[in-house]
C-alpha cells in the first residue's frame, strides 16, 4: 500500500504541469476587418441589386452572418472610422466634424479598442487609412499601420491578431472623371441601371452609376484575395471575417447626407468553423437586428473574452451573452451630420424599424449646397445644370431646395426618402414618438453640436464628454430652444422674442437660426434681430446677418465681409462663408470678392474662395 501511494505521488507530481497547461484558456479568435469605402448596401446583390454582383462577399455570407441593417452612424470617412475606432458618439466626444479643424481628446481611460487589444496580447496591424478626428498616437493604437502592414508580420505565429484592411476602389474620387472617360465603356450596362428616382435619367448619371458597379467588382475581388491569404496561412477558421463599408455612397446624395443612401451599410460576418460556439446563429443566417459602429469594438472584446471600458456607447452584437432573439429584437438607430470639408449642417437621424426620422437643424440650407470636392463628381454638376434649366420634377428639385425642419418616411413603401410624412396627420402620433426618442437621444449623450465649431475648439474638446456632462442643463434647454422650430410660428413666436434679447449668447444665437427656419413668417421678429447685427459675438451676427438675409430685411453681406476680415479663428471664418455661399446661392444677394481681406485664406476657406471668385478648378471637363 505505500508503494502505491509512493508511486501515484510521484506520477501526481510528474503530470502536474501537463495538468495545468491543460487548464489554460483555449486561442482566442482573429479578426479581419475587410473595409470598402463610400459603400451602401443599394448596389451588392446579396441586398436585393441584381446588379451588384460579388461572388466573394455571397460567399461570405454563406459561411457566416449577414445583417440586414448595420449602419455606418455618420455619412462621412472621418467620422464614421473615429465612431469605429473608439465605439463612441461622434457628437458626444467632439469628433463630429470632417475634415476636422482640431483633434478632439477621449476621455480618461478610453483607449481606441485596437490599443486595448494589443494590451491583451493581440497583434493589431492596419493597411492603412485611419483618417481619425481625436488625438491617438497610431504606434499605440497599432502593432503597425500602413500599406505594408498584415497579421502576416507577426513575430510568434501564434499570437492571436487584428488586422483591418480597407480598400479605396469604391472611394467617391473614382467617380472624378472627365467627360471623355464616357467614350470608354463600362463593364456594366448603362442600358440595365435603375436610376434612383430622385435623379434625372440622363447619360452621365447612367454611366456614373454603371461604372460604380463595376468598382464593386474590383473591391470583391479584393474580398477574395484576403480571404484565400487567410485560408493558405491555415487561419481562416480561426478568424472571424467582417466585410462593410465604411459609410453609404457614393452616387449624389449620398456620402455627406444622412439618407439611407448614406449611412445604410452593408455588413457581413463570416464565422469560423472553430469559434462557432461563440455565435448563437446558425452559417448562412440573415439577421434583422440593428447594429452601429459604435457596436463593432465592444463586439471583437467579446468575442476575445475583454471587458470594454464602461464609457463606450456600443453594445456588443456577437459573443457570449448575446443571443439571436435578442440582436433580433434590436430595431433602433441613430444618426448625424455635420459639416463636411467646407460645407456646414447640422442634421440628426433616429431610426425605429422601418420608419426614419430626421430633424434638419438648418433647413435653410439645401442638401446641395456647394461642396468643392462632391462636385468634382459629373453627375452632381450635371443635376445641378437640369436644375438650373428648369427641367427636373418636384421629387428631382428637393436637393436643390430648402428642406422641411422635421422629416418621416417610411422605407418600407418609400426606400429612397422622398416621400416626406411629417404633415400627415394620419402619422401625427407615430412623428411625436419619433421625434421624443431623437430628442432624448441627444440629450443623454449631450450633443455637443449645440455649440458651434468655434466654441466647441475653444471649450470642449479637451475632454467633450466632461465638458457635455457639466453643461448639460445648458445643452438641454439649448435643445428645447431649437425645437420652437416645430411649432407654429404664432406659439413660437414670443419665445423667440424672449431669447433675441436674453442675455445669453447662445440663446441669442440658436434663436436666430430658428427664425431662419421659419423664413418669411418669422418678418415680424426681423426688428428685433436688427440690433445684432452689431452683436460683440461674431457668431450671432452671422445668424443675425443670414436671418434677414434670407427674409431679404436687409443686405446681409456688408456685416459678414466685416465678420470675415475681423475673425481671429478660421472656424469663424468658415461659417460665415457658408452663409455667404447659402445667401449668395439660394437667396439670390449679391457677392463683391473686392471686399474681403481674409487672415485665413487656405485650406476649406480657401475652397470657399475660389467657388466665390468662380475659379474653382473643375477637372471635369
Amino acid at each position: 500500500m505505500r508503494f502505491s501511494r509512493l508511486w501515484l505521488g510521484l506520477f501526481a507530481a510528474w503530470l502536474l504541469p501537463g495538468l495545468v497547461k491543460a487548464a489554460e484558456p483555449a486561442k482566442r479568435p482573429n479578426f479581419v476587418f475587410i473595409v470598402s469605402e463610400d459603400n451602401s448596401v443599394h448596389y451588392l446583390r446579396l441586398y436585393g441589386n441584381k446588379l451588384g454582383i460579388t461572388p466573394n462577399i455571397e460567399r461570405l455570407a454563406a459561411e457566416g452572418l449577414m445583417f440586414n441593417h448595420a449602419f455606418s452612424a455618420a455619412p462621412v470617412c472621418s467620422v464614421a472610422r473615429s465612431t469605429l475606432a473608439t465605439g463612441m458618439h461622434a457628437p458626444r466626444v467632439g469628433f463630429q466634424y470632417h475634415r476636422k479643424s482640431a483633434p478632439a481628446t477621449l476621455p480618461p481611460g478610453v483607449k481606441p479598442w485596437s490599443q486595448v487589444l494589443r494590451e491583451q496580447g493581440y497583434y493589431a496591424t492596419n493597411n492603412a487609412k485611419t483618417d481619425y478626428n481625436f488625438k491617438v498616437s497610431v504606434k499605440q493604437a497599432w502593432d503597425m499601420s500602413s500599406n505594408k502592414a498584415t497579421w502576416r508580420k507577426r513575430t510568434n505565429k501564434s499570437t492571436p491578431f487584428f488586422h483591418m484592411q480597407s480598400f479605396a476602389d469604391s472611394h467617391e474620387s473614382r467617380l472624378h472623371f472627365p467627360l471623355k472617360q464616357m467614350e470608354t465603356p463600362t463593364k456594366t450596362s448603362p442600358d440595365d441601371v435603375v436610376l434612383q428616382p430622385y435623379f434625372p435619367d440622363t447619360p452621365i448619371m447612367r454611366y456614373t452609376k454603371a461604372r460604380y458597379y463595376d468598382r464593386m467588382s474590383i473591391i470583391d475581388g479584393h474580398v477574395g484575395r484576403i480571404v484565400s491569404q487567410l485560408k493558405e496561412d491555415g487561419l481562416l477558421e480561426d478568424t472571424f471575417v467582417f466585410y462593410f463599408g465604411d459609410h453609404g455612397g457614393v452616387m449624389p446624395r449620398s456620402k455627406g447626407y444622412a439618407y439611407e443612401s448614406g449611412l445604410h451599410v452593408p455588413l457581413v460576418v463570416r464565422i469560423p468553423k472553430n469559434f462557432r460556439h461563440l455565435v448563437d446563429h446558425k452559417r448562412g443566417d440573415r439577421t434583422d437586428g440593428f447594429v452601429s459602429f459604435i457596436d463593432f469594438g465592444p463586439t471583437v472584446l467579446n468575442l476575445a473574452g475583454i471587458t470594454p471600458h464602461k464609457e463606450l456607447d456600443g453594445r456588443a452584437f456577437l459573443g457570449k451573452g448575446v443571443s439571436a432573439v435578442d440582436l433580433s429584437k434590436r430595431d433602433e438607430v441613430f444618426g448625424h451630420a455635420d459639416r463636411f470639408d467646407e460645407k456646414f449642417d447640422m442634421v440628426r437621424t433616429y431610426r425605429k424599424g422601418n420608419w426614419k426620422y430626421i430633424r434638419n437643424y438648418q433647413a435653410y440650407y439645401a442638401d446641395g449646397l456647394q461642396n468643392n470636392y462632391r462636385y468634382r463628381q459629373l453627375a452632381y454638376d450635371n443635376w445641378r445644370d437640369l436644375y438650373r434649366a428648369n427641367r427636373l420634377n418636384p421629387v428631382q428639385r428637393q436637393f436643390f431646395e430648402r428642406r422641411p425642419v422635421e422629416q418621416l418616411f417610411n422605407l418600407k413603401s418609400d426606400p429612397h426618402e422622398v416621400k416626406n410624412l411629417a404633415a400627415d396627420p394620419t402619422q401625427a402620433k407615430r412623428l411625436d414618438n419619433m421625434r421624443r426618442l431623437l430628442r432624448n437621444k441627444m440629450k443623454s449623450i449631450n450633443d455637443l453640436s449645440f455649440y458651434h465649431e468655434n466654441r466647441m475648439v475653444s471649450a470642449a474638446l479637451e475632454d467633450g464628454v466632461a465638458f457635455g456632462r457639466e453643461h448639460a442643463k445648458q445643452i438641454s434647454r439649448l435643445s428645447d430652444l431649437a425645437d420652437l422650430a416645430l411649432l407654429p410660428f404664432g406659439e413660437a413666436q414670443q419665445a423667440l422674442t424672449q431669447a433675441l434679447q436674453s442675455k445669453g449668447v447662445l440663446r441669442r444665437y440658436w434663436a436666430l437660426k430658428v427664425c431662419t427656419n421659419f423664413g418669411d413668417q418669422a418678418k415680424p421678429l426681423a426688428k428685433a434681430a436688427e440690433p445684432l447685427l452689431k452683436e460683440n459675438n461674431l457668431m450671432v451676427r452671422v445668424r443675425a446677418a443670414e436671418f434677414l438675409g434670407s427674409i431679404e430685411a436687409v443686405d446681409p453681406m456688408p456685416t459678414l465681409y466685416r465678420v470675415v476680415n475681423t475673425a481671429e479663428t478660421e472656424q469663424a471664418v468658415m461659417i460665415a462663408f457658408n452663409t455667404i455661399v447659402y445667401l449668395r446661392d439660394q437667396v439670390g444677394h449679391k457677392y463683391d470678392p473686392s471686399k474681403v481681406n481674409l487672415k485665413f485664406n487656405k485650406g476649406e476657406v480657401y475652397r470657399r474662395m475660389q467657388y466665390l471668385a468662380g475659379t474653382e478648378p473643375n477637372t471635369n471637363y
